[in-house]
């Protein structure tokens, strides 16, 4: 079963492919706006790389939100084309859940953080508890939120390890108060990337590619300007 995973939710564009769960190559650029330029050709490079064509894939799956709206709606175009034009299964994974997945080795409080301007990050925590067979345990600990960093701050555990992830991360770290026990996650789990995806999406995730969904949180900054604008009429 080959998969292939996709994130463009960000500055960096991640891709991936992985065989049975296995991670054989990951791709991590960061292209800024670009995405819409690079994404296809890098996915060339990816499978290429690996002695695959895009023929071989079986399934994809795709961060969907939250992020960028533009970089969401781009892989998650670029995803659907693929697997409509495959006739294959994508799925749609939560940005966030996607971050704590691929840094799941790090005992303690995942606050898998984006940057959401005005002081403000898409958040969701998740617990990590190192099970005796080595194999790392998961629990989400809130829905994937849209929330002022002072107001973050007040739902972290202050006694036990936290480790920021995401683009947000730095954001959070520099904007709260230094508690012993929390850190910046290393820079190689630290940013989104399309490996995560694959870890956290789950075979009844991968659905008809005419059924994905982006979830943006919160509407874009032009609607809440025009709603802002109708308000004060």
């Amino acid at each position: 079963m080959l998969t292939l995973g996709i994130d463009t939710s960000a500055g960096f564009l991640s891709v991936a492919v992985a065989q049975d769960r296995q991670l054989l190559r990951e791709i991590l650029r960061h292209s800024g706006q670009k995405h819409s330029e690079t994404l296809l050709t890098v996915i060339d490079e990816l499978l290429g790389s690996c002695g695959f064509a895009i023929t071989q894939i079986d399934r994809i799956c795709v961060t969907h939100g939250p992020g960028s709206f533009t970089g969401l709606r781009i892989g998650a175009a670029t995803a659907k084309g693929i697997a409509m034009a495959r006739d294959i299964p994508c799925a749609g994974v939560s940005t966030l859940a996607a971050m704590a997945a691929a840094a799941s080795e790090l005992e303690g409080t995942l606050c898998c953080a984006m940057d959401a301007r005005r002081l403000q990050v898409y958040n969701a925590q998740f617990k990590t508890t190192l099970a005796p067979s080595t194999e790392e345990n998961l629990t989400r600990l809130c829905d994937d939120q849209a929330i002022a960093i002072a107001e973050l701050e007040q739902q972290l555990p202050t006694d036990s390890p936290v480790w920021f992830c995401g683009d947000g991360a730095q954001l959070c770290y520099d904007n709260m108060t230094k508690r012993p026990h929390w850190q910046l996650a290393p820079e190689p789990v630290r940013v989104q990337r399309a490996w995560g995806a694959i870890l956290a999406a789950r075979d009844e995730d991968y659905i008809c590619p005419t059924q994905l969904q982006l979830n943006y949180l919160r509407p874009s900054q032009a609607e809440r300007e025009r709603a802002e604008k109708v308000t004060t009429l």
